[in-house]
């Protein structure tokens, strides 16, 4: 019987994951291959660019889908179960385009051109904050990358790491520090001489990123480039965020059916029939589905309230940093449990558990992490009583 995904909720929804699922499906086999090299998959950007996932949130009257933060959590959950390396890397882009169509924090003019880029020529974006120094950008370090006003523009200097994508990116989004302003501001950065990649990426989970460094050597922007200073940021609730939560459910979704179908074929010479009839593996594919069911039902949820109800957003980051949480672990454990059903053969690179295994690592440190969103909830119940 073929499962019946009830997040699903209508013909527009089913097309897109019809849609995602070739791709996941093309890009599972390839993901080996990544993972072993540590090589960046521009085979599947490819792919994604020609089936048009990369225009997926852009504003319709640029030319885009328009998804909402739903569907576009439908659509990152899909692609996770096929590469999660891939998945997690264009969620940055397909995020940070539906961010920006809310928060509006570009010039408009340069929003427009670079959407239009993407839905002709399959541009892609991501905000490069982090820094070997300061950490996590959600630390609330100061960046080391300072800015100097030069004439007609600005020059750039500094270091950005775990900077996703950057092996495709012709442009991406920096922050640096305004010394003059005693401020942090953004800028838009194209490709260009001084910007080079150091090939830093080398870990034992999400190999296929491309997160390495990128290095900014006295680069000129033009005085348009200053997207926003960071104290002018406006807040959406971060609703886009929950690409993150998403690909990691996707990755622990296909280590579940992996280890149920494992466990319906697999037919030790020990046993008069398969694994699957043994109460101890019967009741490791009951708490993979618990674990699965609960943390999915949170997930879509916190992104369906996200859609329908615009003045809640901010008040729901609570709910929103708690589903990243809750899936991140939640991942962690549903793998923990597949490789236990399948046992010693779960080690092996010839099946896909254990990249699986080292790929969720990740997600406990992917932001935010799991003490402030404890903190963010703590906060909010003291308020409240």
């Amino acid at each position: 019987m073929k499962n019946i995904d009830y997040f699903v909720r209508n013909e527009k929804e089913a097309a897109l994951v019809a849609m995602v699922e070739r791709l996941a499906e093309v890009f599972a086999g390839r993901a080996a291959k990544h993972d072993l090299e540590g090589s960046f998959p521009f085979d599947n950007i490819a792919g994604l660019k020609e089936a048009g996932y990369l225009k997926l949130t852009v504003p319709k009257k640029y030319g885009g889908d328009e998804i909402s933060l739903y569907e576009m959590v439908l659509a990152q959950e899909r692609l996770a179960r096929g590469d999660g390396s891939t998945a997690l890397a264009v969620g940055w882009h397909i995020g940070l385009v539906h961010h920006y169509r809310y928060t509006r924090d570009w010039p408009e003019e340069l929003f427009e051109r670079f959407c239009r880029d993407v839905v002709a020529e399959g541009a892609m974006i991501n905000h490069f904050s982090s820094e070997p120094k300061t950490g996590s950008p959600t630390r609330g370090g100061r960046p080391e990358t300072v800015v100097e006003e030069t004439e007609g523009g600005w020059l750039i200097t500094g270091r950005k790491s775990f900077s996703t994508l950057s092996p495709a990116l012709d442009q991406f989004i920096v922050s640096a520090y305004m010394a003059d302003e005693d401020e942090v501001g953004l800028f838009f950065v194209r490709k260009q001489d001084g910007v080079s990649i150091e090939e830093t990426w080398n870990t034992i989970g999400m190999r296929a990123t491309g997160s390495h460094d990128v290095l900014l050597d006295h680069v000129f922007v033009p005085s348009d480039a200053l997207l926003r200073k960071k104290s002018e940021t406006k807040s959406d609730g971060d609703g886009w965020l929950l690409h993150i939560p998403a690909c990691y459910l996707g990755i622990a979704y296909a280590a579940r059916d992996f280890a149920v179908n494992y466990a319906q074929n697999y037919r030790p010479n020990s046993l008069p029939g398969p694994i699957a009839e043994l109460p101890h593996i019967e009741s490791q594919i009951g708490i993979m589905e618990e674990k699965l069911i609960t943390a999915r039902t949170l997930l879509y949820s916190v992104a369906d309230r996200w859609d329908k109800h615009p003045d809640q957003r901010i008040a729901l980051q609570p709910e929103r940093a708690l589903a990243k949480k809750v899936a991140t672990n939640t991942a962690l454990e549903i793998v923990d449990a597949a490789m236990r059903i399948v046992g010693g053969a779960s080690l092996s690179r010839s099946l896909p558990l254990e990249r699986w295994y080292r790929d969720v690592r990740a997600g406990l440190h992917n932001p935010p992490m799991d003490d402030s969103v404890l903190k963010l909830l703590a906060k909010r119940a003291l308020l409240e009583s």
